[in-house]
């Protein structure tokens, strides 16, 4: 798992936030690779949640796998979340100031062969079953307050799928741990 301290994490955060920015801008903002210190180089999979000042989900995209330096995941991961998320209409210029912006870095993905081994606030999920598969942030069971099963079946209904289907055996679940800091 990364460490990061508040500096590493206060630069990420800008790096998302400028990312998103520079789109209404009508540019491409290009992060170099020789700006960062180490940390910000190593792949990592990351997520970026946008929330409204009332705390509604505006936003949220990532990548698990850890393919590119963590500040690419972030930017990259930021300009999807404002842009691309189905869920939501793109972020329309002046939207940005309003939001509150949420990192969440990835840590290893575990394959879960006894449900009791996952830990409610400290793992995300991710269910899988035929060509359906769908994650849930460890974050997202503290905010609603879910037990294991419940966030088990929400995690299931976010894949597409029936909400107990990760009792069948045909069903994969993995579990990961994320690094999550904002503003």
């Amino acid at each position: 798992m990364f460490e990061l301290n508040d500096d590493h994490r206060h630069t990420l955060l800008v790096i998302a936030r400028q990312s998103i920015a520079s789109v209404f801008e009508g540019q491409a903002r290009e992060w170099r690779a020789e700006d960062f210190v180490e940390v910000l180089l190593q792949p990592a999979g990351a997520f970026v949640t946008l929330n409204t000042l009332d705390g509604d989900l505006r936003g949220c995209i990532g990548s698990i796998q850890a393919v590119h330096p963590l500040y690419r995941a972030v930017a990259s991961s930021a300009i999807a979340a404002a842009f691309r998320d189905p869920r939501f209409p793109p972020l329309h210029p002046g939207e940005l100031e309003q939001l509150h912006l949420e990192i969440s870095v990835m840590g290893p993905v575990e394959v879960v062969t006894n449900v009791e081994e996952i830990v409610v606030g400290r793992d995300g999920l991710i269910m899988s079953q035929g060509r359906n598969a769908g994650l849930l942030l460890p974050q997202v069971a503290s905010e609603y307050r879910w037990d294991l099963e419940t966030f088990l079946n929400q995690t299931c209904l976010k894949a597409g799928l029936p909400r107990n289907a990760w009792r069948s055996k045909d069903c994969r679940i993995e579990k990961f741990s994320a690094l999550v800091f904002g503003e």
